[in-house]
């Protein structure tokens, strides 16, 4: 089966995971750090639930904990690719990562 052939929801480069695990994002441009929750990984990406918004197009350098202890399960820097609200009014961010960095 070719991707032209799968349903919509399937026509990815990599599978999404769903993880919900902690994360934390330094800003590249400051020493700013956001808290949030790694909701689902893929090869490619994050999606994020953050209490913070941020804009499309801004780099952080996230690192997302193991919920057994190891640390941490990915370090990568990431652009904000997208951003919405869910129902609760938090942000969910999607990143795009540009880079995995050595633990």
């Amino acid at each position: 089966m070719g991707i032209n052939d799968k349903p919509y929801s399937e026509k990815r480069d990599f599978i999404r995971m769903k993880i919900g695990a902690p994360l934390s994002a330094k800003l590249a441009s400051s020493a700013d750090v956001i808290e949030g929750l790694c909701l689902d990984l893929s090869g490619g990406g994050l999606q994020v639930e953050a209490k913070q918004s941020l804009p499309a197009g801004t780099e952080v350098e996230v690192e997302v904990s193991s919920d057994h202890g190891h640390s941490p399960t990915l370090k990568a820097k990431a652009k904000v690719a997208r951003t919405s609200t869910n129902d609760n009014g938090d942000y969910i961010l999607g990143l795009e990562i540009i880079q995995i960095l050595p633990n």
